[in-house]
């Protein structure tokens, strides 16, 4: 393994570090509970936005802090759902008059720790609400899940609930419009290579030179099925097709469409990728009306990229083009 890395037990808390250094004037960094949080929050006149998680998915969620989009995260170690305790400090540590809402990917032990914590902040007299995202059409129950998973269409969640924050939306208004986010967004993953955590040391699992995993989740969980490499246009519509056919997306949606590197794909495959998906969308009638290619939710160092598509509306597409100031910017 070569990587960037001193003790594998402090790799978490060197790289939090890090990103509020880089951050001295919009980002705090509050290591007792993971938490990197914005240095005006918790403010009076608007709903604190939490997501946890693990690590090992950045820019989620840690680096998604800023204005526009969360209050603060607080991670757990690498793929590994964050203490309770996190979540419930974190939690208090953000209450604000008009409330709470926590952004929970699908996922048994985060679903577990949050709902522990929102029980106990309420206990404290907390307005806190739990939202949970679930954008993943691969498979119906994984490895760590009951339900679909939750992976990067939480990026659009993410950004609708923290605009109408921003805004001076209520706890319900915000709720409202993040289960409508989440109902209208899907997304399908493939993986081309495993990824290797650091305390591990090895990959997370073995994948043939020639083979690929269809539908593979954020933690290398296993997809719908292993296959043989293929063509780009091939490897497109094992992603799109599923996106396309599970909401459905018909002739004459508008859509924003995001290619999601894993963390191991070169920006320029991504962008292949992209092209390729948006010339399939209009030969079906749908217009991209707004796209997103980069890295948003990763799995360490996985080559791979996921598709996601968001059926657009007035309110979604306002939301989503509202300014937001985070810590991962590349200028």
């Amino acid at each position: 393994m070569k990587k960037f890395v001193n003790d594998p037990q402090q790799y978490v808390p060197e790289m939090l570090k890090g990103l509020a250094l880089a951050n001295p004037d919009t980002l705090k960094y509050v290591p007792e509970y993971n938490l990197i949080m914005r240095t005006d929050a918790p403010r009076d006149d608007k709903v604190s936005i939490i997501q946890g998680s693990g690590s090992g998915h950045e820019p989620a969620h840690v680096m998604t802090v800023g204005k526009g989009m969360l209050d603060g995260a607080c991670p757990g170690d690498v793929f590994a759902a964050p203490p309770m305790d996190y979540v419930y400090e974190t939690t208090k540590l953000l209450a604000s008059p008009k409330g709470v809402v926590l952004l929970v990917n699908n996922y048994t032990g985060d679903r577990m720790a949050f709902d522990m914590a929102q029980e106990m902040s309420q206990a404290d007299g907390v307005n806190v609400r739990t939202l949970f995202i679930d954008d993943d059409v691969s498979v119906q129950d994984s490895t760590y899940t009951v339900g679909r998973r939750g992976v990067a269409g939480n990026f659009f969640v993410m950004k609708a609930v923290g605009a109408a924050s921003e805004e001076g939306a209520d706890l319900d208004e915000v709720m409202r419009i993040g289960e409508k986010v989440n109902s209208v967004t899907r997304t399908m993953g493939l993986a081309l290579t495993a990824c290797t955590p650091p305390a591990k040391g090895s990959p997370l699992f073995e994948l043939g030179d020639d083979e690929i995993e269809v539908g593979v989740g954020i933690h290398g969980e296993p997809g719908r099925r292993r296959a043989k490499m293929a063509p780009a246009n091939e490897l497109v519509d094992e992603l799109l097709d599923p996106v396309v056919a599970d909401l459905p997306f018909v002739s004459g949606d508008r859509v924003a469409l995001m290619v999601n590197g894993l963390g191991g794909t070169p920006i320029s495959e991504l962008y292949l990728v992209y092209g390729i998906a948006h010339e399939k969308l209009a030969a079906l009638g749908i217009t991209v009306a707004r796209s997103y290619v980069g890295e948003y939710c990763t799995s360490l160092d996985m080559a791979g990229a996921s598709i996601t598509l968001v059926r657009l509306d007035d309110e979604i597409e306002r939301l989503l083009a509202a300014p937001a100031e985070i810590g991962n910017r590349i200028f």
